[in-house]
């Protein structure tokens, strides 16, 4: 079900490491071919394009683009009591972490008169996307939206896919937390149109209820299939973007302590995602490896999604990797750059400390990807596709842009004067030099 990599006594470059992993293949290129043109049928066209590409790829068109507030109350009001007590909970334990998160501002006084500070301003209006593919995720209206808020961003928007059995509105839960959250812009809008949507806006049109529908933002973030990464990459530069997120990903760096039916069951969550996310197993413990093995046969065949769960494990992107020792596995889990890292080992909470790529670390048996999923406070929007190796995860840092106020007074300007002269004359841009000596 699950192939095996050996890399035990064998010595290789980093380049010869990385070619010997697992890794799902994306063609985010060749999907941008397919996104160009529906990207510029929403700058064009608007409202109208977002209905034909909603009726085209979701099989209804929307009544409504912008989901009514009657339609985010009732959601509301429907909504299962346990459900609605796991978002609250979800919601207050995410809002604390993301809250400790806010960088602080700072001065330093570098002379008499002379001040460079620096100040954290959050960008204007933001644009949060939430799948409806395979799966629905209440889950990441909550990590985008939190982090925005305790960014301070002043306006946010949410687009999440028309869903036919629901009157071209999105999936009721998605509502419900937008609700909980105090998002009323909501938009029935899903893939790279709804990017689309957020980057160009379809200001000046109206919906069905003469309701005014989306005005550009200076951010889009939220995960997708292929085409949303795409599109994301598309309009990079008209907005930010937080990633081009791909398949899913686990990483497990276990020993032969590890319990193999807790291993086996965080490698299938991560797997039931989608049939390309990618699984995969480093440890030192043959015993191990074999252990899992057996206990994925047994499990995949009784879980929910079994069909997506087997192709996702069999797949390329997914293997069980056998390496010499710890100090091997954290070399491969480095050069990996998972977006979820789990460490089942005797000291694991040592061994986190030397991880110098993953998205998240989780870090014991009893702190699953599951638990970062939902419940942790952390941020489930990761890098993924070995992106950890330059970036992080979503977080209020998303949000915000750091800007220098810059303030001399006459006496500190003259204090530095001749050197700038001297600095701008070595560069041969005299007239830099100019500018200081026209005060003087």
């Amino acid at each position: 079900m699950i192939s095996r990599i050996d890399l035990r006594g064998r010595t290789l470059s980093r380049r010869e490491l990385l070619a010997e992993l697992p890794r799902a293949e994306v063609d985010v290129e060749h999907a941008g071919a397919t996104v160009a043109p529906i990207l510029e049928a929403v700058r064009e066209h608007g409202a109208a394009a977002l209905r034909d590409l909603a009726e085209k790829f979701d099989g209804v068109r929307p009544e409504h683009l912008r989901v009514p507030a009657e339609a985010l109350q009732r959601a509301v009001s429907t909504l299962d009591p346990a459900v609605r007590a796991a978002l609250e909970e979800t919601i207050a334990r995410v809002r604390r972490v993301h809250a400790a998160q806010r960088p602080a501002d700072f001065t330093v006084e570098l002379a008499p008169g002379a001040q460079v500070r620096q100040r954290w301003i959050p960008v204007r209006r933001v644009g949060l996307y939430v799948p409806g593919g395979l799966a629905v995720y209440p889950s990441s209206v909550i990590m985008n939206v939190v982090a925005a808020q305790e960014a301070g961003v002043g306006a946010l928007a949410v687009a999440s896919p028309p869903q036919k059995d629901r009157d071209g509105l999105p999936d009721a839960t998605v509502m419900a937390t937008c609700a909980l959250l105090g998002v009323d812009e909501v938009y029935a809008v899903g893939g790279a149109q709804a990017v689309g949507m957020f980057a160009y806006g379809a200001a000046g049109q109206t919906d069905a209820d003469g309701e005014t529908l989306c005005e550009p933002v200076d951010v889009v973030t939220g995960p997708g299939n292929v085409y949303v990464a795409a599109a994301k990459r598309l309009v990079r530069g008209v907005v930010g973007i937080d990633a081009e997120a791909g398949p899913t990903e686990i990483a497990i760096l276990a020993d032969g302590t590890a319990d193999p039916v807790h291993v086996a069951a965080d490698l299938i969550s991560q797997a039931e995602h989608d049939p390309l996310a990618a699984s995969v197993l480093v440890t030192p413990s043959v015993e191990l490896a074999g252990a899992v093995e057996a206990k994925l046969v047994d499990l995949v065949d009784s879980t929910f999604h079994r069909s997506r769960v087997a192709t996702s494990l069999s797949g390329s992107q997914s293997a069980i990797v056998l390496v010499d020792d710890l100090d091997a596995g954290l070399e491969v889990v480095n050069a990996y750059g998972a977006e979820h890292l789990e460490i089942q080992t005797v000291d694991a909470a040592a061994l986190a400390q030397r991880v110098t790529s993953a998205g998240a670390i989780f870090v014991g048996a009893f702190s699953p990807v599951s638990l970062g999923d939902y419940m942790a406070g952390s941020n489930h929007v990761l890098p993924t596709g070995g992106c950890a190796h330059f970036t992080s995860g979503l977080g209020v840092h998303s949000f915000v842009r750091a800007v220098q106020v810059i303030e001399y007074d006459a006496d500190a300007l003259a204090t530095v004067a001749d050197r700038i002269v001297a600095f701008a004359d070595a560069e041969g841009l005299p007239a830099h030099g100019d500018a200081v000596r026209a005060r003087f």
